[in-house]
């Protein structure tokens, strides 16, 4: 029979167990380190305790070490090892403990150098439409639905899959036109707007064009750095007033339409040509009596390659009503992307299972300044 060795006594190996003497910034970074273990199903709570029962400490441990530690995960067993330990240490000399540095992000950009890129984003917007060539694409669309208040509150509702719609896009003459092909696995010739449930349009020079139309007059301010799919990438949030607005809001069911005050963030790249990479919106001050509640829309930019030319173009996209039956979430994707000419055809497989990039999720500023992260692709010339 063998005997099942506690992950934390193998980890503490380290530390020479056996009435080892240790300063107080290597217990801290051994507690840190076992709890880490324990939250992976690796350890317990128990066993780190037993294990600081076998360590002495050559310098005091003061109660807010214990308290750090215990917002840091420690259990209440190894919370008492620990405080038994300060008792020990209390006539001890102070500890000396190594602070973390703290990343400190840089400067935004200066207010002219904001308003040059936002210049510079504003103009390519203007010529996006002329730029696009006639193309014709694929778009998948996982449709959800929630209960209203579903889930645990604070988190996410318990949405479940209403259905799958594969549609062709064709962008041809500057009209884009959204043409229904499949439901789930079963061909379908019914218009997009007469599938019922939550619906949407307009995700590829609209959005953009909207928003950056001077007659706009949407107000930017900065927000933070980001990094998104590794690029170091400028956020700005906005606002646009209702009666500038050209946001619209609706129900399929009875053909309401509201035009609303929006706001969101655009997501910029950091290095020239400064293309916009994520766009998110928000519907604002909508009528209590209108049925549609709460409006939000996620679309993420990327180039592709159209007959050898790369053009930014959306990737994939989020759309959320609230409603008074219920909630909804669409998850957009887009892909094989390719050159439209008149009496092309959609020939290409129609993937079974819909799968979401994994570079979606917004990460921290990278500090290109730690030498530890020079090989990270932010903080490489792109």
């Amino acid at each position: 029979m063998h005997r099942r060795i506690p992950v934390c006594l193998l980890a503490f190996a380290l530390l020479s167990m056996g009435q080892q003497t240790i300063t107080v910034q290597k217990l801290i970074e051994f507690v840190k380190s076992q709890v880490e273990m324990i939250k992976q199903k690796r350890g317990t709570d128990k066993e780190l305790a037993l294990s600081l029962a076998s360590i002495r400490l050559s310098e005091k441990l003061d109660m807010s070490a214990i308290e750090d530690l215990q917002g840091d995960g420690a259990g209440p067993l190894t919370v008492k090892a620990l405080q038994r330990l300060a008792d020990q240490s209390k006539d001890l000399r102070a500890a000396v403990i190594e602070k973390p540095e703290v990343y400190v992000p840089p400067p935004p950009p200066s207010s002219i150098e904001q308003g040059k890129i936002l210049d510079e984003v504003r103009e390519y917007v203007a010529n996006y439409d002329n730029s696009l060539p006639d193309f014709i694409c694929l778009e998948i669309e996982q449709r959800y639905i929630a209960p209203n208040h579903g889930g645990r509150s604070g988190n996410e509702p318990s949405f479940r899959l209403l259905d799958t719609i594969t549609s062709k896009i064709t962008y041809f003459q500057h009209q884009e036109k959204k043409e229904p092909i499949l439901s789930g696995s079963r061909p379908v010739s019914t218009d997009y707007e007469k599938l019922g449930g939550a619906t949407s349009r307009g995700d590829f020079e609209t959005a953009l064009r909207m928003l950056f139309d001077p007659a706009t007059q949407a107000r930017f301010e900065w927000a933070r750095w980001a990094t998104l799919r590794t690029r170091r990438t400028m956020v700005f949030s906005y606002s646009v007033s209702r009666d500038r607005s050209q946001y619209r809001i609706g129900t399929g069911e009875n053909k309401i339409e509201r035009i609303t005050a929006y706001s969101g963030e655009v997501f910029i790249d950091a290095d020239p040509p400064h293309a916009v990479t994520r766009l998110t919106s928000k519907a604002e001050d909508i009528p209590v009596d209108f049925p549609v509640q709460r409006a939000e829309t996620i679309l993420d930019y990327k180039s592709v390659d159209i007959a050898g030319r790369s053009f930014l173009l959306p990737y994939n996209g989020e759309v959320r009503l609230d409603g008074p039956d219920g909630m909804s979430k669409n998850d957009n994707r887009f892909d094989f992307y390719r050159k439209y000419e008149v009496g092309s055809s959609i020939t290409f497989d129609i993937p079974k299972d819909f799968t979401p990039p994994n570079d979606l999720k917004e990460q921290p500023p990278v500090d290109c300044k730690d030498p530890r992260n020079k090989d990270a692709a932010p903080c490489k010339k792109q």
